[in-house]
């Protein structure tokens, strides 16, 4: 996202109801209030996930692990991510997982088991 450094991620926030939004809307679907990027814990889990065997970018190796992470501030905060640091078969929905400093190619945000 943007404005944010390399170990942290930002998502935005309703300071009015407490909510976190994702993906960004420019304002609260709760209570309509304005967002603030802030940055979250980077600790989540893994809530569904997709191994993917096709070279599609030449600059993932595969086979590679395309997750949707539900991040621990919030119920429902889900995002698109992907999993390293563990061999793809090792994966599993729970799994926990935290976010890695750096990110992958294209600029997905990369996710390790905790």
């Amino acid at each position: 996202m943007p404005g944010e450094s390399p170990s942290q991620l930002l998502i935005e926030h309703c300071d009015r109801c407490g909510r976190w939004v994702h993906p960004a809307a420019g304002e609260c679907r709760v209570c309509g209030g304005s967002l603030v990027a802030r940055p979250v814990s980077g600790r989540g889990t893994v809530f569904t996930y997709t191994v993917n065997h096709h070279p599609y970018n030449p600059e993932i190796p595969v086979p590679y692990v395309i997750a949707i992470i539900e991040l621990a501030e919030q119920s429902g905060l889900r995002l698109a991510a992907n999993i390293v640091d563990c061999e793809p078969d090792s994966v599993k929905c729970g799994m926990p997982v935290e976010l890695r400093p750096e990110k992958g190619a294209g600029g997905a945000p990369l996710f390790a088991p905790a």
